[in-house]
C-alpha cells in the first residue's frame, strides 16, 4: 500500500464510519426525525453496520484501520506495520472523521435547526433586564450542549479514572478481537471475514460496555466530530465539553497498547 492509498482509504472509510454512526445518533436524538427515541439498540446496531460498511469500502486501499487505536496496536504488534505509516493513517482518520461529521450536519440540517430552536430543548430566555444568565442551553449545558452526543461521547457519571478505565477496557476487547480474528492475509489490516467479526464486536461492546461513556473506543471518532461541533454555526448548540475530550483519546490509545502487549505475549 502506498502512502496515498493509505491516506485516501482511511479518509474515505472513516468518513463513512462517522456519517453512518453519527447519522444514527442524529436520527435517534433530533426532533422531526422519523427515528427519534428509537433507543440504544438502534444506536449500537447502527454503529456496528457503520463499521461493516466502512471497512468493506476502504479495506482494498488501506486495510481499513479507521481507528488510531487499531493503527497503534498494529504498529506495536510483532511484524506489524511500519511506524512511518502511523502518522499517515492517523491523519486520514482524523480528516475522515471531520468530513463524516460535517456530512451528518448537512443530511440533518433542518432537524438540527428545529431541535435547537425548540423551547422544550433550549428553554426560554431570561426576562428583560434580569441579571441572571438566560435559561438557554448555554446556561444549562456549559460543558456539553444538547446535540454534542451526536458528534462525540460523554460520561453519564463524570469520574476521570472510571471513564478512562471504561474506554481502556472496551478498546482492549476491540483490539484483541481485531488482532486475533480480524486481520487479512498480510496481517496489516482487516480482512473480509474480519470486517464482519469486528462489526459484531463493536455491537457487543456498545451493548455491554457502552453505558458509562458512550464507548468511543476510537480517538478519531470522538475528536474529529468534536472539532466540527465546535466550528459549526448551530443556534444554541452549547459547549463542546473540551474538559472531557482527552478521555476518549487517551483511554483508547492506552487500551490499544495494553491489547498489543497481551497479543505479543500470549498469541504471537
Amino acid at each position: 500500500m502506498s502512502s496515498s492509498d493509505i491516506f485516501i482509504g482511511e479518509t474515505i472509510g472513516t468518513a463513512i464510519l462517522i456519517l453512518l454512526g453519527g447519522g444514527v445518533c442524529a436520527a435517534v436524538t433530533l426532533k422531526a426525525s422519523k427515528a427519534r427515541n428509537a433507543g440504544w439498540l438502534a444506536i449500537t446496531f447502527g454503529w456496528g453496520f457503520a463499521v461493516l460498511t466502512a471497512v468493506y469500502t476502504s479495506a482494498p486501499l488501506s486495510g481499513a484501520h479507521l481507528n488510531p487505536a487499531v493503527t497503534l496496536a498494529l504498529a506495536l504488534k510483532k511484524n506489524g506495520i511500519p511506524w512511518s505509516d502511523v502518522p499517515i493513517y492517523w491523519g486520514g482518520q482524523l480528516l475522515g472523521a471531520m468530513i463524516g461529521a460535517a456530512l451528518v450536519w448537512v443530511a440533518y440540517y433542518g432537524q438540527f435547526h428545529a431541535h435547537l430552536t425548540d423551547k422544550d430543548i433550549v428553554g426560554e430566555p431570561a426576562a428583560k433586564g434580569a441579571k441572571a444568565k438566560a435559561k438557554s442551553v448555554e446556561a444549562r449545558e456549559a460543558g456539553a450542549g444538547p446535540v454534542l452526543g451526536i458528534f462525540s461521547t460523554g460520561p453519564e457519571i463524570r469520574n476521570a479514572v472510571q471513564n478512562v478505565a471504561t474506554e481502556v477496557i472496551g478498546t482492549i476487547v476491540l483490539v484483541l478481537a481485531v488482532l486475533t480474528q480480524g486481520l487479512n492475509d498480510d496481517n496489516k489490516g482487516l480482512g473480509t471475514l474480519g470486517a464482519l467479526i469486528t462489526a459484531l464486536v463493536v455491537v457487543a461492546i456498545g451493548l455491554s460496555l457502552g453505558g458509562p461513556t458512550g464507548y468511543a473506543i476510537n480517538p478519531a471518532r470522538d475528536l474529529g466530530p468534536r472539532i466540527v461541533h465546535a466550528l459549526l454555526s448551530l443556534p444554541n448548540k452549547g459547549g463542546s465539553d473540551w474538559s472531557y475530550a482527552w478521555v476518549p483519546v487517551v483511554g483508547p490509545l492506552l487500551g490499544a497498547a495494553i491489547a498489543a502487549g497481551i497479543y505479543n505475549v500470549a498469541f504471537a
